[in-house]
């Protein structure tokens, strides 16, 4: 048999006791407080068995990343601590492997966490099952319902601050390999009249202030509505904002929701046009008026509103203004129209609004539902997951809370039914004795509510059609006739005697005693609230809308379909689904998940033991307990049990080799625990009491300590063995490094001292040799000299007399020669550095050299220039040429020169092929640019500049426009006759045109440019290199300039700038242009 691997277990490093089915002794206080201890070490899961309760934290928890959801997966249920992914993979692979339908029940009071538990299981499922594009967009649409439902159907309570406001059951439907197809959604009674008013403290639905806050002023517009809260009256303004909630964020979350589920635009802009419809309604307001036989009429205060809402739905106005002011009822072929007077007209506008509201909520769903079903036909595993408002217990509690709390007895009704009956097929699949369990049945409580002929749900229904005067009161006092006997029920008619009243309850209330405790109902409101009545002349209003979805919305306002059948009650409506709910979860394996809400603050942290012991009642969460308890405690597979408890007998440990069963029994026997304490299953074994399973627990506690205590002696002797070898190792190691090192040191020694004396030996050697060498020198020296003098001596004797008639000549033109080689040698040594601006030369050492010495260093000078030149790349001669070009040019003439000596020739000034903002430019020009630069234009008239691009070509000269490149004027270059300066430190020249050309019919062209010399020097070499002929470049004070038909006279004068070293150019009059330069 292949051994467990089981590593962990629930009782493992417990905090508290994670099953409340283990907790001894059971009873209110110690369930209590073990909630109470896990919560604040931050365990807010705990399990009764197969049920999880679940406490608000009111903060994140860092318990759901994705690393948390593989370690839950394909997890035993008891393996890990308790956590809501354990029930939901559970769920899981029972439908995935066993082909069990399941149904996941999530029950709680509003602000207990049910919405935010039932996105964790859809998650969870999400995160575990299949992966593929069409799996993976059915799962993000089953996600992304959830906002869009939780917009239109939750708001802002006293106790949440996204309270659901309708139940939801969700079936998701899976194929065979566990991949989700679609799914379907049920919604139950949205509490519509939260529409039109909002206790305080509280909000409307949320897309109202969604719509507001997150639209666009465009989207506004078109819905006719303002940003502004306070605009509209069935918006609470007390608690409009909500601390850490965007409501323009969550706008987009769901416009995107939306689109993901599969709405269209246009139809979410219909969703959009109803809501705002249903708050504009809540701004029409009514005004009493006297009709001539004497009834109230009413009339609408301002028709501007009444307008909006016409233009939004497409309703005529005039249609739409007589249905909030006349009735008209029909029965058989008779129709008797009656005017409403202001408190009908209000009840009238209210009902139209939450009957507008509720049926776009249906039909949101339906439109989801249409999106999410599932496309294939093949047969589906379904998950069902129920979000259904918790029992409610307020201060005042009405049909809204009557029937609500009616479906918590029904679902409290199947919880028992059900877990019993998983109680009861355990045993019997397992082969253990079944014993009858006594516990509290409620159906007689539904029987109450439901029953077909006394219940009270048939009686308010019944009094709501009877004809006659219909009331509240009336109601009451039925239900004292036919309940005032019934042990649940209590009113102020007294139990005993129908003349006797029980003071203890106000007027106009009943009493039911309820699973979860009693609750005080006010019989205010039951019957309008149950008949539910929409006047029918409202109906055909909505009917008559061109606005596609409202009209959809009223099928029954169509005249051709008249049905003066009573529409069914609210609370008939109610029942049949609830009927309906539960007879399908009854075909389900039920999973439950029962929410608590710790504080009323909303606070983390918080602990309230009287809130909690409350819930802890009506939720029935102990009863659970002693229903799980009645029988057996705790089950365990042989296997796990075995794996967890082996060590605890000899026999056991550290292996068993036979079946598991054999190895729990051995273990059982040698452990000594009564007989009656626990009980072999076909699968499993059954611990009767908890004190058993905590004894064990002991036992394996110690047991584990004994065991570490031995690996820990074990260990500590291996490990001195292993240090005693390595240190007995390491010694021989450094011994032997020690010797060779001695004995390398030695060797170093020696032979450092051999190499001492043979240095000194060949010191001696080499000293005594160079003596020998030395004096051998000197005596071959001595013969030479005395050799050279005898030698001289005799020649002089033997040619003396040739010597003496040239002496003088030949001695002048060996000394000169002498001298003339020693001049040139030591030139050589006293060269200057190649560099042609190197000015350096050395002195002449006789007179009669200067010529000589003139001439080498002119042609040094050319030599070094030559070897400077030619390092050059070509376009490094081309600056170098027009450097020299401009120094022709301009040097002494042009003050500006000298400064614009150390400054490169760029040409391209803007980058045109590079800046995406010429594009359109450099496109228009198709030869290669020489300059593109910004300069000034002046201006003819008034000598005012104008920026202007100035591009340069092989063959024509452009000016564009800054801004947006556009091409101003083109000149060729042949048309260039002269550029014109002053001889100042300024930027202004002029080019002039030849007279007759077409680009001279405006004049010559003034600029002013900060190149100007490296501008006029390019235009200078192109001309002469396009013409052949070069450009006059005229430099004066005083020049004219041809401006269309005058000729005016531009004069730079000196002057004192206002605006610094600018310099500034002003017309004098129609002949004189002045340009002041500081």
């Amino acid at each position: 048999m292949a051994k467990m691997e089981v590593k962990t277990s629930l009782l493992d490093n417990m905090i508290g006791v994670g099953d409340m089915v283990l907790l001894e002794p059971l009873n209110e206080e110690t369930f209590i407080n073990n909630l109470k201890k896990r919560f604040d070490h931050s365990e807010i899961y705990t399990y009764i068995g197969s049920v999880v309760i679940s406490v608000n934290p009111y903060r994140s928890l860092p318990i759901y990343s994705p690393e948390k959801v593989e370690e839950y997966r394909n997890r035993n249920f008891y393996e890990l601590s308790p956590h809501i992914f354990a029930l939901s993979d559970e769920a899981y692979r029972s439908l995935r492997d066993q082909d069990k339908d399941q149904c996941i029940l999530i029950t709680g009071e509003s602000g207990a966490g049910k919405t935010e538990a039932s996105k964790l299981v859809m998650s969870y499922v999400a995160a575990v099952c299949g992966k593929g594009a069409e799996v993976n967009q059915v799962k993000e649409q089953l996600l992304q319902s959830n906002p869009v439902l939780e917009a239109f159907g939750n708001a802002k309570t006293v106790r949440n601050d996204n309270s659901s406001r309708f139940g939801k059951y969700m079936d998701i439907e899976f194929d065979f390999k566990g991949d989700p197809l679609g799914g379907v959604i049920s919604n139950y009674l949205l509490e519509k009249s939260r529409v039109v008013k909002q206790p305080r403290g509280e909000r409307n639905f949320h897309v109202f202030y969604q719509l507001l806050s997150g639209a666009s002023e465009e989207l506004l517009n078109k819905l006719k509505l303002e940003r502004d809260f306070s605009r509209y009256n069935y918006l609470s303004l007390d608690s409009a904002k909500v601390n850490g909630v965007d409501d323009a964020a969550n706008f987009r979350t769901v416009r995107n929701a939306m689109q993901i589920v599969g709405f269209m635009d246009h139809e979410a802009e219909s969703v959009l046009a109803v809501v705002a419809a249903v708050l504009k309604l809540g701004n029409i307001e009514f005004k009493p008026e006297s009709r001539v036989n004497g009834l109230d009429e009413s009339k609408i205060k301002d028709k501007n509103e009444l307008k909006e809402i016409c233009e939004l739905t497409g309703i005529d106005q005039s249609v739409l203004e007589r249905a909030f002011s006349f009735r008209t009822v029909e029965a058989k072929q008779e129709k008797v129209s009656t005017t409403l007077n202001v408190a009908q007209a209000y009840y009238a506008r209210d009902a139209l609004a939450k009957n507008l509201y509720s049926r776009l909520f249906s039909w949101l769903v339906n439109r989801i539902n249409e999106s999410i079903k599932a496309q294939t036909k093949v047969r589906k595993k379904v998950m069902g997951v129920l979000d259904i408002y918790g029992f409610e217990i307020f201060e005042d509690n009405s049909f809204e809370q009557f029937i609500i709390n009616y479906c918590n007895e029904k679902l409290q009704q199947i919880f028992i039914e059900l877990t019993l009956k998983e109680e009861q097929e355990e045993y019997i699949r397992e082969d253990i004795e079944w014993t009858h369990i006594d516990y509290f049945n409620n159906a007689i409580i539904c029987d109450l509510i439901e029953n077909n002929t006394n219940g009270i749900l048939a009686m308010l229904d019944e009094e709501c059609l009877r004809p006659g005067t219909v009331t509240d009161e009336t109601f009451l006092e039925k239900l004292n006739q036919v309940c005032a006997t019934h042990q649940h029920f209590e009113s102020r008619m007294s139990k005993c005697s129908r003349f006797l009243n029980d003071t203890s309850l106000p007027h106009s209330c009943f009493r039911i005693q309820h699973y979860a405790g009693k609750v005080l109902y006010q019989v205010e409101g039951f019957v309008d609230k149950n008949n539910d009545l929409l006047y029918r002349d409202l109906s055909q209003a909505m009917w008559k809308a061109s606005h596609t979805l409202i009209k959809s919305l009223f099928p029954e306002g169509n005249p051709a379909k008249i049905n003066l059948k009573r529409p069914p009650t609210a609370g008939s409506q109610f029942k049949a689904s609830v009927a309906t709910l539960m007879k399908n979860l009854q075909t389900k394996n039920p999973n439950y998940i029962r929410c608590i809400k710790p504080n009323d603050k909303k606070a983390a942290h918080i602990f309230n033991e009287a809130l909690v012991c409350h819930q802890i009642r009506y939720l029935g969460l102990l009863e659970n307990v002693r229903v799980r308890r009645a029988g057996y405690a705790f089950r365990q597979a042989y296997e796990p049990c075995l794996e967890r408890y082996k060590m605890l007998c000899k026999q056991t440990w550290p292996h068993w080799k036979g079946p598991a069963r054999s190895g729990v029994e051995v273990l059982f026997n040698e452990l000594e625990i009564p007989v009656e304490e626990y009980s072999f299953g076909r699968s499993k074994i059954f611990i009767r009491n908890p004190r058993t399973l905590f004894k064990l627990e002991d036992l394996r506690k110690q047991r584990l300590e004994d065991l570490a205590t031995l690996i820990q002696k074990i260990y500590r002797g291996w490990k001195c063995r292993t240090h005693f070898l390595l240190m007995k190792k390491s010694q021989i190691v450094i011994a032997a490094w020690f010797r060779r090192f001695a004995q390398q040191k030695r060797y170093q020694q020696t032979k450092s001292s051999a190499l001492v004396i043979q240095s000194y030996i060949r010191g001696w050697k080499a000293r005594k040799i160079l003596r020998e060498l030395k004096h051998q020198k000197r005596c071959k020296e001595a013969v030479t000299t005395i050799a050279a003098y005898w030698h001289g001596t005799q020649v002089r004797r033997e040619y003396r007399k040739f010597f003496r008639a040239n002496a003088g000549k030949k001695i002048y033109e060996f000394t000169l020669q002498r001298i003339v080689q020693k001049y040139f040698l030591e030139m050589k040594n006293k060269m200057p550095s190649l560099s042609p601006i190197d000015k350096n030369w050395p002195s002449r050492p006789y007179l009669f050299l200067d010529p000589t010495h003139k001439e080498l260093k002119r042609i040094f000078h050319l030599w070094r220039c030559k070897k400077y030149r030619d390092q050059f790349t070509d376009q490094q001669k081309l600056i170098y040429e027009e450097k020299l070009e401009a120094s022709e040019l301009f040097k002494d003439k042009k003050a500006l020169y000298p400064s614009s000596v150390g400054q490169p020739f760029q040409g391209a000034y803007l980058e045109i092929n590079k800046n995406p903002k010429y594009k359109k430019l450099k496109d228009a020009i198709e030869e290669k640019i020489i300059i593109a630069e910004v300069v000034n234009k002046i201006n003819r008239a008034n000598g005012k500049s104008t920026s202007r691009i100035f591009l340069l070509t092989n063959n024509n000269l452009l000016l564009a426009d800054q801004k947006s490149g556009q091409i101003k004027s083109e000149v060729p270059l042949v048309d260039v006759t002269k550029v014109s300066m002053s001889s100042q430190n300024d930027g202004f020249f002029a080019v002039h045109l030849k007279e007759g050309s077409e680009a001279a019919s405006k004049g010559d062209f003034l600029f002013s440019s900060d190149h100007l010399i490296e501008m006029a020097t390019k235009l200078y070499r192109t001309t002469l290199s396009q013409t052949k002929q070069k450009l006059n470049i005229e430099i004066s004070d005083e020049f004219l300039v041809q401006f269309r038909q005058d000729k005016v006279c531009v004069k730079f004068i000196q002057g004192n700038q206002k605006n610094g070293s600018v310099p500034t150019c002003k017309r004098k009059n129609n002949r004189l242009l002045e340009v002041a330069v500081p």
